[in-house]
């Protein structure tokens, strides 16, 4: 009778260990998966990232297999449109909206417009800031009409970055002087008839402005 009592809480007892250790087993697992999937949340690009991937591409092998390789400011291995035949050229006219101590700006801008290639823009200035960072953008209007007007687009309600604007950075040397190309796969029509420098973030700043 002892005995068989001893037998019975012994299998009670077996029984309820084995629940514990699945119940702890399924704890941990439920553990394991949220520790594992917590890591993974920042993969997922932000906003703000995936605009600059689309807009920054500044070398050939930037944005090679995206659009970014038509959004490139900058093409230092391109043929300089002053080397391409029929490429409209223009000397640069100081704005009265420029910084102070840019007075001596002088410069030419040149546009080569192929049906087939597309636009290369070169721009040729001295004259500017020291080791300073500019851009160029071709504009809708002459210098004579608001300082060039809006910025010229290819699509007019599309977005004010490239590849749907021609933008060109131009950074100066250690004398203030530059040189640069830049490329777009589409030929500008005759909206685009100049082009503009001014600082990099300050629009309102427009040093200089060449008819094209």
């Amino acid at each position: 009778m002892v005995l068989g009592l001893r037998r019975r809480f012994l299998r009670v007892g077996v029984a309820a260990g084995l629940v514990l250790v699945g119940a702890l087993a399924a704890g941990c697992g439920n553990d394991v998966t949220g520790a594992a999937a917590s890591p993974a949340a920042p993969a997922t690009p932000s906003a703000s990232m995936t605009a600059m991937t689309g807009t920054t591409g500044t070398g050939a092998g930037a944005g090679a297999t995206g659009p970014a390789m038509s959004a490139t400011m900058l093409d230092p291995s391109a043929t300089p449109a002053d080397r391409i035949p029929g490429a409209r050229s223009s000397t640069f006219v100081l704005l009265n909206t420029r910084p102070s101590g840019l007075d001596g700006v002088r410069g030419t801008a040149w546009l080569a417009i192929d049906p087939t290639a597309g636009t290369t823009l070169t721009v040729s200035a001295t004259g500017l800031a020291p080791g300073a960072h500019y851009i160029a953008h071709l504009h809708a209007q002459p210098c004579a009409v608001d300082n060039g007007g809006p910025h010229f687009r290819f699509d007019p309600h599309g977005p004010a970055v490239a590849p749907n604007e021609v933008h060109l950075t131009l950074d100066t040397d250690s004398v203030g002087g530059v040189r640069a190309t830049v490329t777009n796969n589409r030929p500008v029509t005759d909206a685009a008839r100049s082009v503009v420098i001014h600082p990099v973030g300050a629009l309102d700043k427009r040093v200089a402005c060449a008819d094209l």
